[in-house]
């Protein structure tokens, strides 16, 4: 039975997942649940949107991946080597590997995937602009060649977000780097069905029976990858009380996430757990360089003077519980994690602002501040702002706008009177900041760069330091250094780190801590 999206608001979450399942579905072990988000485009390569990321770490696999404490470890790789000068390294892929066609994982598949990859992903473009070669050793080995040593090569083939490396069939991995990709055969756990995928609405998988998972037990997204369950059917709800109401009721399994606050809706369901999500997110208050007042350092440190992550997180998030001051600009708990140059007292310091503002010449101009009124997470960032702003004398106004007209937005370096904007602020999950050379937040190439513009060579020539650097102690030295550096200059301002929460039927088991949701090793009785 095909059905539209209107189609699907119009019906219970009990109809509408017996309209999507086929008869011949009907017997299967079936896991079904509510992601974050719709699923629209499902090339995981032209987009960083994390639902279709989500949805590629389900038919997808990758050559290393990250477990629970961010560690790269071999995933379809079976055992590998760095030559002594650190220019060449040679990877061997496990046995056994194929694709959801019946083809084999081969080495030019994967080399195929690598060169598709580098042309999008910003740890990517860096390593390509490095590499000498990457050729074929034999079916099942690859050999690159670099023209100076990449630190992180591991690291960037596990990346766990923005655009991980995931490995599909040479024949579609060839195509321009800029064709949104429609065929998914991938050689992951589960199989795309795409006779039920209705855009924005609904999709499933059934379990790959020949997939061969490694033998290490699964931690984080790495290990083993036992797909238990029959089939997935994912349905996207707009409205949260109508999942928290799906799940409450047995007609979903999982929900994905949910804020602290919505906790208390299913708390006391004995057929309901409620599970804190191991990778918390990370609000920001990002400034447009590239126009006043904000092109001025000092206007900048007026910002942050006043600005604590405490006061944030009691405002925004409230349970203590749920939040976390963090200084370390690339993740608390991670192995770069550093609280060098955090300069957040816990107390406002209104008096310095105002010496910095007057040292900046500020003549009271009116900023602008843009937020999405559509996602929740941002909604109390704008006005508390707003507040500490007021107190320093900074005027503001805060202009209102849809999701995806706030990005477009968010995204142009202009003057406000030409369709820009002043301040902005930006949410982030973990697992996309734990990278020097992929968080974007340190994308210091002026109006060339991630939104925000941040304008400083010295910072693009100390991640060139990083990437060349082989020895983990160095490497943190230069973490360290280029944080105190965006500290000192107000690169952002992070706000801390704070957790949702997942929800499952009591039925479900194995269900992996994973800071992406991923279903292997969820079984259902």
């Amino acid at each position: 039975m095909l059905i539209n999206r209107r189609d699907a608001l119009a019906l219970s979450a009990g109809a509408l997942f017996a309209a999507m399942s086929p008869a011949w579905a009907q017997g299967k072990r079936t896991l079904r649940l509510a992601p974050h988000a719709a699923l629209r485009v499902l090339d995981p390569v032209v987009t960083n949107a994390y639902i279709t990321r989500n949805h590629a770490f389900m038919v997808y696999d990758t050559l290393f991946a990250v477990d629970s404490k961010y560690r790269p470890q071999p995933q379809m790789v079976k055992e590998w080597s760095v030559s002594d000068d650190k220019l060449a390294w040679t990877f061997v892929l496990r046995d056994g590997l194929a694709f959801h066609d019946g083809q084999p994982v081969t080495a030019e598949d994967c080399i195929a995937s690598i060169a598709r990859w580098t042309k999008k992903d910003v740890v990517g473009l860096r390593l390509a602009a490095v590499t000498a070669s990457m050729r074929v050793v034999d079916g099942r080995t690859i050999r690159i060649e670099l023209k100076e040593p990449f630190g992180p090569m591991l690291e960037a083939f596990a990346r766990p977000s923005s655009i991980p490396l995931f490995i599909m069939p040479k024949r579609i991995a060839d195509l321009p780097a800029d064709k949104v990709l429609e065929e998914v055969v991938g050689s992951g756990p589960f199989r795309f069905l795409p006779s039920e995928f209705r855009p924005g609405v609904s999709w499933a998988y059934e379990r790959n029976e020949k997939y061969v998972p490694r033998s290490e037990p699964p931690d984080g997204l790495a290990g083993g990858k036992q797909a238990k369950v029959d089939r997935v059917e994912v349905v996207w709800f707009p409205s949260k009380q109508t999942a928290i109401n799906a799940l409450a009721k047995g007609e979903i399994d999982l929900l994905e996430n949910l804020n602290a606050d919505q906790r208390s809706l299913l708390q006391g369901n004995k057929d309901i757990v409620i599970r804190r999500r191991p990778g918390p997110n990370a609000s920001t208050i990002r400034f447009n360089w590239a126009q006043p007042p904000f092109d001025n350092v000092k206007v900048r440190q007026a910002v942050q003077a006043v600005v604590t992550q405490q006061d944030y997180m009691d405002a925004s998030i409230g349970d203590p519980e749920s939040y976390q001051v963090c200084p370390a600009f690339f993740g608390c708990g991670t192995p770069l994690e550093t609280t060098v140059g955090f300069p957040d007292t816990g107390k406002p310091n209104i008096a310095k602002a105002k010496a910095l503002l007057q040292e900046a010449g500020y003549k009271g101009e009116k900023i602008v501040i843009i937020t999405p009124g559509d996602i929740a997470s941002f909604a109390p960032l704008a006005p508390l702002t707003q507040q500490l702003l007021r107190q320093i004398g900074i005027p503001s106004e805060i202009q209102t706008m849809e999701w995806s007209a706030f990005l477009a937005r968010r995204a142009k370096p202009d003057p406000v009177a030409e369709g820009g904007w002043n301040l902005a602020h930006a949410v982030f999950d973990r697992i996309d900041l734990i990278s020097p050379l992929g968080n974007l937040n340190f994308d210091a190439r002026g109006k060339g760069a991630y939104t925000g513009f941040v304008d400083d060579p010295e910072t693009e020539a100390l991640k060139g330091r990083y990437q060349r650097e082989t020895d983990p102690a160095k490497q943190k030295a230069i973490v360290e250094a280029m944080q105190k550096r965006a500290y000192e200059l107000v690169f952002y301002i992070p706000l801390g780190t704070y957790f949702d929460y997942e929800a499952f039927r009591s039925n479900v088991s194995g269900y992996v801590p994973s800071p992406v949701m991923v279903t292997w090793g969820v079984d259902k009785v």
